[in-house]
């Protein structure tokens, strides 16, 4: 496994996150709460994916498409003031307007088909 790729859409009314390696395997499908609760939760868990996989993680945050990155949530915003390529992870922000769907073939979460678009097209460019 060379890369994981971590897709991450907070939305008022929750957080998507979507984990793959590579196009075919889906390592993580999770709802969350709208905010997490420690500025350091979303590191940490980027931080915990690529310990348990031995390999980096690529996260891209889906932002408003807007002049500039902006995401629903305050704390998310503040976040990520900090947040610059680390040994094991790195987060971008990316446009969350959508694209083409594509089915994961995983029931049981919802959709994300959307998140999974937005690691192929934007994160792995």
């Amino acid at each position: 496994m060379k890369t994981i790729w971590v897709g991450i859409h907070p939305r008022p009314t929750g957080t998507r996150i979507l984990a793959t390696a590579g196009a075919e395997m889906t390592l993580l499908k999770a709802r969350l709460a709208a905010e997490p609760r420690h500025p350091r939760a979303l590191s940490s868990l980027l931080e915990a994916l690529a310990l348990w996989h031995g390999a980096p993680v690529r996260a891209a945050l889906a932002v408003g498409a807007g002049e500039e990155p902006s995401c629903d949530t305050k704390l998310f915003h503040e976040s990520f003031t900090d947040f610059g390529p680390t040994p094991l992870y790195s987060v971008e922000y990316v446009s969350d307007h959508r694209r083409r769907r594509h089915r994961d073939g995983l029931d049981g979460l919802g959709d994300f088909r959307d998140l999974r678009q937005l690691l192929l097209f934007e994160v792995a460019r």
